[in-house]
């Protein structure tokens, strides 16, 4: 009954147990993955993964860390791929202004670029904000990003930027950092959130939740952020997993 709606089972950190895990996760109450692409070569290992999985779907994108090297022909890969029947957003994608691995004008340029390729294709965006608040919303009002919709992954902004995103009818994903002593702004902004425009991930093996905190994360954990969900708005664990996982489903056009 749950939806990890974005995870990188391509990541070398799953290399040795990468099928275990997977499974162990189905078994463990998760209906749903959804694999979030970084670059080409993750958004084609995404695609393998929707052909050996039937309950894993993914996007494709390329990630404001790995925009630096990217040029036009990503965008006829990535038009390729949109193509196959699992292949359900354009992500991730966005701006990273704390690691700056990449320019800042060129993360601009390729954000904006690959919102228009989803625009073109009809598919929703999985946006990656860190440090970002104010040119993510530029961007995303200029290009009429509103078109596709979306969903803003690992949401850090203000109760106000989650308005304005509802308002565009974007919807507000949470990771296992809402676990953690300080997530004072996560915990306003779910509390201000409606449930049924929230959507749950772990962005595994990252943001390991407590009381596994440090150690590699995995799609079982997903349950424990629809928990900590559950307690900040005074539902059940029920509610909240049925609810983001249908979320998820219609966000993504899953029937």
């Amino acid at each position: 009954m749950l939806f990890d709606s974005h995870a990188h089972y391509d990541d070398e950190k799953f290399n040795e147990d990468r099928d275990d895990t997977i499974k162990n996760a189905r078994e463990s109450g998760v209906s749903y993955i959804l694999n979030a692409a970084t670059d080409i070569d993750t958004s084609l290992f995404g695609v393998g993964l929707t052909e050996k999985y039937d309950f894993i779907y993914t996007a494709v994108g390329v990630h404001p860390h790995c925009v630096g090297a990217m040029d036009e022909d990503a965008i006829i890969k990535m038009s390729e791929l949109v193509k196959k029947p699992k292949v359900v957003a354009v992500g991730e994608i966005g701006l990273d202004y704390y690691y700056d691995n990449s320019p800042r004008d060129v993360q601009k340029h390729w954000f904006l670029r690959q919102i228009e390729f989803a625009k073109d294709v009809n598919k929703p965006i999985i946006v990656h904000d860190r440090d970002a608040h104010e040119d993510i919303m530029n961007l995303i009002k200029s290009s009429h990003a509103e078109k596709v919709g979306g969903v803003i992954h690992c949401f850090s902004g203000s109760v106000q930027m989650a308005k304005e995103l509802l308002d565009l009818g974007f919807y507000l994903s949470f990771a296992g950092a809402v676990t953690f002593k300080n997530a004072r702004k996560a915990i306003e902004v779910l509390q201000y959130a409606p449930i049924d425009r929230i959507l749950i991930e772990t962005d595994s093996p990252y943001l390991t939740p407590e009381p596994f905190r440090g150690k590699r994360n995995d799609s079982r954990h997903v349950r424990l952020v629809a928990e900590k969900i559950a307690e900040i708005k005074g539902l059940s664990f029920e509610d909240v997993a049925l609810t983001t996982l249908n979320n998820a489903k219609d966000l993504f056009g899953i029937a």
